[in-house]
């Protein structure tokens, strides 16, 4: 599974080209920065299992994306549509994230679809992989 390079999601017109939008970019970092401080409590109140795996796995991805869209929409950049998510995944090069990082969170991308359609489960490995991942989104992006 390779992931495409950003410049074909805007040929296809799935990302657009946009005034960046610094108000809804801000609310996005802050949004981030919530969610991401109440995952942290959750963590340190109840641990890391196999019986809240997926439930931390969809808070990561969320957070990760939160922070993708708030670096988009401050350099002027948009995603729509289908295939919105793995333009917004594919944008992640250009914030000098190698393939291996940007595979991992296509890869998330997809299992956390899984999770939310499928039913399917993930355990306590998976999730500690995940928030090692997310930290280093986080404190790279922000």
């Amino acid at each position: 599974m390779s992931v495409k390079l950003f410049e074909e999601y805007l040929e296809e017109g799935i990302a657009k080209t946009q005034t960046p939008d610094i108000s809804r970019s801000n609310s996005l970092i802050k949004e981030a920065e919530r969610s991401y401080r109440i995952l942290k409590h959750f963590i340190e109140v109840s641990g890391v299992n196999d019986d809240n795996a997926n439930h931390i796995i969809k808070n990561c991805y969320d957070i990760i994306m939160e922070l993708i869209r708030f670096k988009m929409l401050r350099e002027g950049y948009g995603t729509s549509g289908k295939g919105a998510h793995e333009a917004e995944v594919s944008y992640l090069r250009k914030l000098q994230f190698n393939h291996k990082e940007i595979e991992f969170a296509d890869k998330l991308r997809y299992y956390r679809n899984g999770i939310l359609y499928y039913g399917k489960n993930f355990d306590s490995e998976y999730a500690n992989k995940v928030l090692k991942f997310l930290e280093n989104v986080y404190f790279t992006i922000k």
